[in-house]
């Protein structure tokens, strides 16, 4: 879900429970706007195609952020894996499952669902941590770490810019973007158990009237035998 800053200015406080329902009403609004937005990220789907390249039949992977599905959980699901995609937005997941049969969509927070150790053989977060806070992208980024297999892969993709609670405009709605660096994010990665095996950068203007050119940031990432102490 990127949202690259404009205009930013400083926020007032805002309550956990208020920033999802502002996320939520912002992509709800968006619906498939925001797939259309975006359907012509060729780094997206290059991303994809590295995760397609290591994972063996009918892997269990989650989608976190998933969106209308596409292209994310739809290229997964069509290669034969097993997709659960995970958003907080009722719109999104309700054209996710009728635009992605077979793969299985759930609309809640990510930080409220529970994730067994172990229990996905890939995770992809394209975009869907910049309106949580840093504390609350690290620890999201530790717990799907623990989520994932020994030998488990992690796409992690993010706007690397350094912002922390800005007011913002995306496609014409209002949100709320927190973000890191890209060697911030990669950090991040690293502390929590990962190991980054490649990234790519480039910068992309979503096919939007209301939008602009913003960097894109992607990590690819398998989780290191022995993780952190504190992931």
């Amino acid at each position: 879900m990127p949202a690259a800053p404009a205009h930013p200015t400083e926020g007032t406080v805002v309550t956990d429970e208020q920033q999802r329902q502002r996320a939520a009403a912002v992509f709800d609004a968006l619906g498939a706007d925001y797939e259309k937005a975006f359907a012509t990220s060729k780094t997206h789907r290059r991303s994809l195609q590295w995760l397609l390249g290591r994972l063996t039949p009918g892997s269990r992977v989650l989608d976190v952020g998933s969106g209308t599905g596409r292209p994310t959980a739809e290229t997964l699901a069509a290669a034969g894996h097993e997709v659960l995609g995970i958003d907080v937005s009722p719109v999104m997941v309700d054209l996710a499952t009728r635009q992605v049969p077979d793969a299985s969509f759930r609309c809640a927070d990510i930080r409220d669902v529970p994730l067994a150790d172990g229990s996905f053989d890939a995770v992809c977060v394209y975009f869907s941590l910049l309106q949580l806070d840093r504390r609350e992208q690290t620890e999201v980024v530790r717990r799907l770490v623990r989520a994932l297999t020994p030998t488990g892969y992690m796409v992690l993709a993010t706007v690397p810019l350094d912002v922390e609670g800005v007011d913002a405009t995306f496609m014409g709605q209002p949100v709320r973007v927190t973000s890191f660096t890209a060697q911030g994010l990669a950090a991040v990665a690293e502390e929590a158990g990962l190991e980054v095996l490649g990234q790519e950068a480039t910068m992309f203007t979503p096919a939007h009237p209301d939008a602009r050119p913003e960097p894109h940031l992607f990590l690819h990432c398998r989780r290191r035998t022995t993780t952190a102490p504190n992931a």
